[in-house]
C-alpha cells in the first residue's frame, strides 16, 4: 500500500449558503490523500499502473466548479468520483477549506474533512 497526496490546490469557486457567497465567489484550498497499491507501478514504471495525480486534480477542479451550499456536499462529490473513476484507490481523505470565510471575525479558513474507504 502507498499514499499519494495532492496538496494545496487553490480554486476560486461559488459555494455558500449566503446569496453573496454564490454570486461573488471566494478562494478555496483542497487537499487530497489517497491510498492505493503502488507496488505494480513501482515495478513497471507505467502511469497506467498507478493513480494519476493529474486525474485527481482534474476531478477536484471540476467538482469545485459546481456551486453548492455546503462544503460537505462538494467533498462527498469529489470522493464519489474518485472511487467511481479509479479502481486502484482503496481509501481517500479530502479536505475542502474556505479561505477568509465571512463569519464575522478574523478567521483564516474553515475546513471540512471527509474520509471514505472503497466499499467491497
Amino acid at each position: 500500500m502507498g499514499i499519494i497526496k495532492v496538496e494545496n490546490i487553490r480554486v476560486f469557486a461559488h459555494h455558500g449558503c449566503l446569496k453573496e457567497e454564490t454570486k461573488i465567489g471566494s478562494d478555496y484550498r483542497v487537499d487530497l490523500e489517497v491510498k492505493a497499491d503502488l507496488q505494480e507501478s513501482a515495478k513497471t514504471d507505467k502511469l497506467s499502473d498507478t493513480v494519476d495525480y493529474v486525474f485527481l486534480n482534474r476531478i477536484i477542479k471540476e467538482e469545485m466548479a459546481i456551486p453548492s451550499h455546503l462544503l460537505e456536499t462538494v467533498a462527498k462529490r469529489i470522493l464519489n468520483r474518485i472511487f467511481k473513476e479509479d479502481k486502484l484507490i482503496k481509501k481517500a481523505t479530502v479536505c475542502v477549506s474556505k479561505l477568509n470565510p465571512p463569519i464575522g471575525g478574523d478567521v483564516e479558513s474553515v475546513t471540512i474533512k471527509m474520509t471514505e474507504k472503497r466499499k467491497k
